[in-house]
């Protein structure tokens, strides 16, 4: 006997130390822990409505202490919901979920005979095989509560005072127009809603049954159309309600002077609102910008008598509205104004130049906000355009149709005093006056939408030379419209269809030779010393301007960078375009500045397939964007930042670049389609570029 209790010892000392603990009851499911639906658990006012018998769910857990090692404590639901029937008889339901680990969510789908727009409430409880925890509503819990609605809500009646869904074209773009969408169900909460083109939107509304107004800016003429859903607490949806309506054209600007009036004039005529009478500081008959509309402008000399005013405003500054204009400045050491509006003793608004800490910069000016960007330049045009949207109460700028800085939240003042252009009032007299050229102010009292900008600020590229490269005529291949030629150098052809060995139609052996690459021929050029060049710079590199080409490289894995385009300063390319194998893309090229052995940086590139594949290359730079894009293939962009383009007064080559004192970097392949424009192609006009196509960048 005593052996076998040593025994008995033995083997429970080997076994590890032995556990008695008593168990504990599962933990009390917390609110917080429970779902109708996915919806919070909540009761009386914030009971969730639901579009369906639901599935009701809690996280279950047993107390850790109740666990051996390596071991889980398994635990199931009792949940249980009850309610009032239409006789007053109260209605029970219960579920006893299957054991599942502690930590775990378990779920009752409630049955479909559950009564519609009734609060069902109900708890649960945790079991784990030998107690319960107590139910989630006693104690500090709370009774969780849902209403099943069956009933989807009634479509939305929709209305807009600006724009009625009549067969009548109505005021237009860049004006709010106030749409109102109402559901005839009490219930409704929110709207789901898109117009043409838009992306869904939802609004909810103030409380259930309220209607809701919403504000919406056309941005295009034509035919627009609103769809609507109605939603209600539960989440059903109504049926689409469509509302149609027709956008006319925005509205022409209610000021405006053209500011091209014959020189020695001493007033502005108006094409709308009052004449502004100018000071003896003002000069008409100025230069305009390129590529636009204006035929001429007025120069202001920066002193007192140099502005022009209406002795009238132009418009309320307490609604939306935009002031518009083309600026040149004389200098940007100091603030100038190129138009405002007179409140008392200051402006209403001011759109000019300003100094900051980090130099000059255009601004615009109201209601106790400013918003400033872009870099103006002595001696440079630029269109600035600064708009207030009462709507949104903020004020944004754009040079040169582009937004810069922040839109700024902005609450104008009243602003009846007169009108002025160059420059703006102070507390005693006027001050910030400008000393430059300003030309064709607007005045709108609407907004002016983005494209509309855009169109405002063109200036429209001027062709300089096209060049197709169908044929040569003594060494040289002519300009389209009849200008200089291009030079064809040694080892440099023009290739034509018919020039083949022999024709596939009429000989079945005739070896497959590669097309002209636009049209009947193109430049041919041996990579070792062909190119061609016209006779002198075709591009102001210092301006905007853009450069169109089509290559097919000869060689499928070309074993050095060969140049498609260059155009050179004194000293060096200004830049150049050109095929790098060893990194398989196309680069833009350009030196740090125009000096012997000055560092090349490659400022954009483009990855591309190496030769064989016929390529459409473009370079545009924007100086008033002060940024230079490389394109392959109309579409595919690489851009870069260019403050300033360096002065080429090197002639345009095509197939070579500058390499010390000679020359380097010949293109061994095909060359077609060369194109020079004046002015900056935008980005829907760059993949004509190479066609083979007439086009008008407009």
């Amino acid at each position: 006997m005593v052996v076998g209790g040593c025994a008995a010892a033995l083997l429970a000392t080997a076994a590890g130390p032995a556990y008695a603990v008593d168990n504990l009851p599962p933990k009390q499911p917390l609110v917080q822990d429970l779902q109708s639906k996915g919806k919070p658990c909540a009761t009386g006012e914030d009971t969730p409505y639901v579009p369906e018998p639901p599935r009701l769910s809690a996280m279950l857990y047993d107390p850790e202490e109740d666990n051996q090692p390596a071991e889980s404590s398994p635990v199931k639901g009792e949940f249980e919901a009850w309610w009032t029937d239409g006789a007053g008889v109260e209605q029970r339901r219960t579920h006893t979920t299957l054991t599942l680990r502690s930590g775990s969510r378990h779920y009752w789908t409630m049955p479909d005979d559950i009564p519609a727009n009734t609060v069902i409430s109900w708890h649960v409880r945790a079991n784990d095989g030998e107690a319960n925890s107590a139910w989630s509503d006693e104690g500090d819990g709370s009774v969780c509560s849902f209403v099943y609605d069956d009933v989807s809500p009634e479509k939305a009646v929709i209305s807009s005072p600006e724009y009625p869904d009549d067969d009548y074209w109505t005021d237009g773009v860049g004006v709010y127009g106030h749409f109102t969408m109402d559901s005839p169900s009490d219930d409704v909460v929110s709207y789901m809603y898109d117009f043409v083109g838009g992306f869904s939107r939802t609004v909810s509304a103030e409380h259930p049954g309220a209607a809701v107004t919403i504000p919406y800016l056309p941005l295009g003429s034509g035919p627009d159309r609103l769809r609507v859903r109605a939603i209600d607490r539960s989440g059903r949806s109504s049926g689409d309600s469509y509302y149609k309506f027709l956008v006319t054209s925005g509205r022409a600007p209610v000021a405006r002077w053209k500011l091209d009036d014959p020189a020695g004039s001493r007033s502005a005529a108006a094409e709308t609102g009052t004449a502004a009478r100018a000071g003896t500081g003002v000069t008409f008959g100025g230069p305009a910008p390129s590529g636009t509309g204006t035929t001429a402008t007025v120069g202001l000399d920066g002193s007192g008598h140099g502005f022009l005013t209406t002795d009238a405003p132009a418009t309320d500054l307490r609604k939306s509205f935009a002031v518009s204009g083309w600026a040149r400045p004389a200098e940007t050491g100091r603030n100038m104004t190129t138009a405002s509006q007179d409140a008392a003793e200051e402006p209403g608004f001011t759109l000019g130049l300003r100094n900051q800490e980090t130099g000059p910069a255009w601004s615009f000016a109201i209601g106790g906000a400013t918003v400033s960007g872009g870099a103006p330049e002595t001696g440079e045009w630029a269109h600035l355009l600064g708009l207030y949207d009462a709507e949104t109460g903020r004020a944004r700028l754009y040079v040169n149709g582009h937004e810069v800085g922040t839109a700024a939240e902005a609450t104008p003042t009243e602003a009846a005093g007169a009108f002025q252009i160059g420059r703006a009032r102070g507390a005693v007299g006027y001050r910030d006056r400008w000393h430059g050229d300003i030309g064709d102010v607007r005045v709108h009292d609407r907004v002016v939408v983005p494209d509309e900008v855009t169109e405002l600020a063109l200036r429209k590229p001027k062709l300089l030379g096209y060049w197709s490269l169908e044929n040569a005529v003594d060494g040289t291949s002519p300009e389209r419209s009849g200008g200089a030629p291009l030079r064809l150098g040694a080892g440099a052809s023009i290739y034509r269809d018919s020039d083949g060995p022999c024709r596939p139609e009429e000989d079945p052996d005739c070896p497959p030779v590669p097309p002209a690459l636009v049209g009947q021929g193109h430049l041919s050029l041996d990579g070792e010393k062909g190119y061609a060049a016209a006779d002198g710079p075709v591009v102001d590199t210092t301006e905007s301007f853009t450069l169109g080409v089509v290559v097919r490289l000869a060689d499928s894995d070309p074993a050095r960078p060969m140049t498609v385009l260059s155009q050179a300063g004194e000293y060096t390319d200004v830049f150049k375009v050109r095929y790098e194998p060893s990194t398989y893309s196309w680069q833009l090229v350009m030196p740090e500045r125009d000096e012997v052995g000055a560092p090349e940086k490659v400022v954009a590139q483009i990855k591309s397939s190496e030769g064989g594949q016929v390529r459409r290359l473009a370079v545009v730079y924007d100086d008033g964007t002060d940024s230079i894009t490389l394109y392959l293939g109309g579409s595919t962009k690489a851009t870069a930042s260019l403050p300033h383009g360096l002065r080429s007064t090197g002639a345009l080559q095509i197939g070579r670049a500058k390499a010390g004192d000679g020359w380097g970097e010949y293109l061994h392949g095909d060359v077609d389609e060369v194109q020079a424009y004046s002015g900056a192609l935008r980005d829907r006009d760059v993949p004509f570029l190479g066609t083979g196509t007439d086009f008008c960048p407009c």
